[in-house]
């Protein structure tokens, strides 16, 4: 039986909260929600290759930056779309696996353009020209009229903008030496605005945006950052404030756009992660993990992507851990950020 019709049938019998009508989950942004894309680019920026994917099913590695599912992947499963969101760039996807939704996102881009190239992965206007190809290929198997209801009923995420200032504005000096941090900040988010109104100008009215963690948290921003790596395991202030100024400005952002665009039919909306991720590594939540500054692989410091390989030391158990390498959460972490952010998807697919 060819594998869309089981993946189809699993989607049939997903509970469906509210009976909301969404057709389709679109997904933009870095590896906090790419599944697999960068198998497909020439890259170092990849992860498909154990121990990446130990707790998914099959013990598959399949390019997700973390031990199982990703929040976006909980998300299409809660609203009752199907079980996992795949990557677009994979060449064996049946048109109507394509139809219920695709990630285009790449792990390591960002919003400003000199990230991605930094990285050599899809930048996000490259992913909007992915989606515009998208709705071509759906087009032509289904009609223009067919293709655009699914786009209209569909919901869209976008989540981006940490390598931005980890990998880019706070590592390297290109962006410094031209821009403030609040500068850097405000140009983070005039990219942004553009990716939000080429998305509303191709269909898309269901939109939520995930702020920034708390990135002074990272395991690999404490290492590189912390006067003694080993005995000094506290978050890096600098980083996180940045984040949470940012994430101000977001806000503001969105909340304006919802209230212009409201009559139109808009539903924009502000996920958090940078709150339940701080309550996980500081707050009462930090009670549920055993280890909260440093990941589950390797020495947990410094390991991420091909430096987390099969040859790394890996935890007995990720589900202990906040992080599973030096830079990505657990499944575990990403299901209590889904859990988290169940209020705004639930405002997001009320008909």
């Amino acid at each position: 039986m060819p594998l869309f019709f089981i993946a189809n049938a699993e989607a049939l019998i997903l509970p469906r909260p509210f009976n909301n009508k969404i057709t389709a989950g679109y997904v933009f942004g870095d590896s906090t929600v790419d599944p697999g894309n960068n198998n497909y680019v020439l890259t170092l920026f990849r992860s498909n290759f154990p121990p990446y994917g130990m707790d998914f099913r099959g013990q598959t590695p399949t390019g997700r930056f973390t031990n199982g599912k990703l929040s976006t992947d909980l998300v299409v499963s809660y609203i009752g779309i199907k079980e996992y969101l795949p990557p677009y760039l994979d060449p064996n996807l049946s048109i109507e696996e394509m139809m219920s939704g695709v990630s285009f996102a790449s792990a390591g881009t960002g919003l400003d353009p000199l990230t991605a190239q930094i990285s050599s992965v899809i930048s996000l206007p490259r992913q909007l020209g992915y989606f515009k190809e998208y709705k071509k290929r759906v087009e032509s198997a289904i009609g223009k009229k067919r293709m655009e209801a699914i786009i209209k009923e569909a919901v869209y995420l976008v989540s981006c903008g940490t390598n931005d200032f980890v990998v880019n504005y706070f590592t390297l000096p290109m962006r410094r030496n031209n821009y403030t941090a609040s500068a850097y900040q405000q140009f983070v988010l005039q990219n942004l605005k553009q990716v939000l109104q080429d998305l509303w100008d191709e269909g898309a009215r269901r939109i939520a945006v995930t702020g920034l963690p708390p990135m002074g948290c990272l395991p690999a921003v404490i290492t590189l950052n912390s006067e003694s790596a080993i005995l000094e395991r506290g978050c890096i202030e600098k980083f996180s404030r940045a984040g949470m100024e940012y994430n101000q400005m977001l806000q503001n952002e969105l909340n304006s756009m919802q209230g212009r665009l409201v009559h139109l039919g808009a539903k924009i909306t502000y996920i958090d992660i940078f709150t339940p991720l701080i309550d996980m590594i500081q707050g009462l939540g930090k009670h549920d993990f055993d280890e909260v500054s440093h990941g589950c692989c390797g020495s947990g410091f410094l390991e991420a992507g091909f430096l987390c390989n099969p040859k790394s030391f890996v935890c007995s158990d990720a589900s202990k851990y906040v992080f599973f390498d030096s830079i990505h959460p657990t499944e575990k972490t990403y299901t209590k950020l889904f859990m988290a952010s169940r209020p705004a998807v639930d405002l997001m697919i009320r008909n």
